[in-house]
């Protein structure tokens, strides 16, 4: 287990520092320079030069690059170009309406998915089937930045239930919430009947229902506690796609997260927020994937002995 445990992290590492050096050369070869934003037309060649060399962009893209490392070994993000305030300190101030927002999608996952995915499974072919099985499809076909706007027109600008935008109460973090939430439930909910089917055709499964147990607790106890291993590993990937997919909801909505700052500091061509950001989510989204990895070698023996 022990093996296995540091050949998955070790992974990670590899996974973590190609990000990293990926997300740092493709930010740098962008076009647009973050002096000439800055500054404005309207500066001099001289104050670009100042300016140019005060935050290191002078420099070659190597040593560029050494002092990036070196900063995030030493837990040190840097600092804005343009506000000049710690990136830690901004990165602190948008992660927890992010976490609260990806928690409450998550939340509204497994409230539509489970019920959805179980009926299906029981009622295979038969009309219940078919409309859990048609939601879903239109739940993954119907991206973020439709479904975002397709809600505000109904529930705020028809109905007046929600806030359009902003971050102002409870209120406010359903319409996100559920734009982010629906498409991980179409898919969830399809992978929860798939597992159920295959495992309802176990012969234990057929022992207990001899015995004569109800099919809650056949469902409960068994069945669902056995089909939950390929819903784990998905739900592992679903949640680094949840931050990822919050930058597109978090600008529809005005919501003041990661997703947003990305997108201020890209346009900004605030470069080492840019990396800092993209680094967090792309961390996340590894360490999540690890994590998935391990739980599932622990609770399936096969997978560490196939490794």
């Amino acid at each position: 287990m022990l093996n296995y445990i540091l050949s998955r992290l070790a992974s990670a590492l590899i996974v973590i520092f190609g990000v990293v050096f990926i997300v740092f050369m493709l930010i740098h070869l962008v076009p647009g320079d973050p002096v000439e934003v800055m500054l404005g037309e309207s500066a001099t060649s001289v104050d670009r030069q100042v300016l140019r060399h005060s935050l290191g962009l002078d420099l070659p893209l190597w040593q560029q690059f050494y002092r990036f490392i070196d900063g995030l070994l030493h837990f040190d993000l840097g600092h804005s170009l343009h506000s000049k305030q710690p990136i830690s300190e901004l990165i602190w101030t948008r992660i927890g309406p992010t976490l609260e927002l990806a928690l409450a999608s998550l939340l509204v996952a497994f409230i539509i998915a489970f019920p959805l995915g179980i009926l299906a499974a029981l009622k295979k072919d038969k009309l219940a089937d078919a409309a859990a099985m048609s939601f879903s499809l239109l739940g993954v076909s119907i991206p973020n930045f439709l479904m975002g706007p397709l809600l505000i027109l109904l529930f705020s600008v028809a109905l007046g239930w929600f806030p359009v935008s902003g971050r102002s109460g409870l209120n406010s973090l359903v319409l996100p919430a559920l734009t982010l939430g629906t498409a991980l439930a179409a898919v969830l909910s399809r992978m929860i009947r798939a597992s159920l089917l295959e495992v309802l055709n176990e012969d234990y499964i057929r022992t207990a229902k001899a015995k004569g147990l109800s099919q809650t607790r056949i469902i409960g106890l068994h069945a669902l506690r056995n089909a939950m291993l390929p819903v784990i590993t998905l739900i592992g990937l679903q949640i680094g796609a949840l931050l990822a997919g919050a930058v597109i909801t978090e600008i529809v909505f005005s919501w003041p997260g990661l997703g947003q700052l990305t997108i201020e500091s890209i346009q900004k061509r605030d470069y080492p927020v840019v990396q800092a950001c993209i680094l967090l989510i792309s961390t996340t989204y590894v360490v999540v994937n690890t994590l998935t990895d391990i739980v599932y070698g622990i609770l399936d023996p096969r997978i560490r002995l196939e490794s």
